[in-house]
């Protein structure tokens, strides 16, 4: 069965389309990640999945029920970590989970136990009696996944789960979302203007781009289609461009040449060209290089090819 399966799925506010005829699948026991920048549609597009939002038209099914008329059904399924905070701060984070758990009818007995487990999951057992007003940004974030995880979804929905925590924390939560989708199979949907998470977290990206799927693949396969490496060169002599990109067309070893800032991107088709292949092909043809470095594709290069220079991926 399908974790997910979305069909034509738009959102129209007045004239402006959020969210404009997507389709994607996400298979059960998959991590599948939006990939965009701010404003791209992902939120949106995570509130009609969560049956926070209503479709302008489209549908979208979550393990076969209907986000629409059957969204009690399909919230039995998810848990979500939203990119605004969700907590009470006057609360310490066992009364938070006690609370949602309360919301899900859990007995006292089950109530317990669940949240003495989901706040040892995520570290937070030390500080469970602690009030949430005096956690760590951090800290928030691994209270609002463990939340998340009090009602055992079979798909954890989230949306820029990292923004504003340190680079240690970012690591320790993406650890812990990797280890529930890997160890317990579940399934994840992730929104995320980090190219570097969805790198890492995710089976499956779909660059998002005002509120269309551009692209859709894994990681490997997006960054590959970049070519395999990219070199940047600068001219010494701005006037050289036009020959350079004339000379490296005819030479071959090059599928596409763009301008960026004043250097030439390569992107190579041949894997045995490199940096001191570059530098030989200037000198035999009088070209004077200013500057030149190479670094292989990575998902900001697949952002940026469809968002062009008006933004990037962080």
């Amino acid at each position: 069965m399908k974790a997910i399966s979305a069909n034509k799925l738009t959102k129209v506010y007045g004239k402006l389309t959020a969210v404009d005829h997507i389709a994607f699948e996400v298979e059960e026991g998959e991590s599948f990640g939006l990939l965009g920048l701010n404003g791209a549609g992902k939120t949106t597009t995570l509130m009609m999945l969560s049956t926070l939002l209503r479709p302008t038209s489209g549908s979208a099914k979550v393990f076969g029920y209907d986000i629409v008329r059957q969204s009690d059904e399909v919230r039995r399924f998810i848990g979500v970590v939203f990119e605004e905070r969700a907590v009470d701060t006057q609360l310490t984070g066992r009364q938070n989970l006690d609370l949602h758990a309360r919301m899900y009818y859990l007995g006292d007995e089950e109530r317990h136990k669940k949240v003495t487990e989901v706040l040892a999951e995520v570290g937070l057992e030390k500080f469970a009696d602690v009030k949430v007003d005096n956690y760590s940004g951090g800290m928030l974030r691994r209270l609002e996944i463990a939340r998340s995880m009090i009602a055992d979804p079979r798909l954890l929905i989230l949306d820029e789960p990292t923004i504003g925590v340190d680079v240690q924390t970012r690591r320790y939560l993406w650890d812990h979302v990797k280890r529930l989708n890997k160890e317990h199979g579940i399934s994840v949907l992730l929104a995320t203007s980090y190219a570097e998470e969805a790198d890492y977290l995710c089976d499956r990206v779909a660059i998002m781009h005002q509120g269309k799927l551009v692209a859709v693949g894994t990681p490997e396969e997006l960054k590959a289609a970049q070519g395999e490496n990219i070199i940047r060169v600068k001219p010494a002599v701005s006037t050289d461009e036009e020959k350079w990109r004339r000379l490296v067309e005819t030479a071959g070893w090059a599928e596409k040449v763009e301008n960026s800032d004043g250097w030439l991107e390569l992107k190579l088709k041949d894997g045995r060209v490199g940096i001191p292949q570059v530098v030989r092909f200037a000198r035999d043809n009088g070209l004077a290089i200013s500057g030149i470095s190479s670094h292989k594709p990575t998902l900001n290069d697949v952002v940026l090819r469809y968002v062009g220079d008006g933004g990037r991926a962080q």
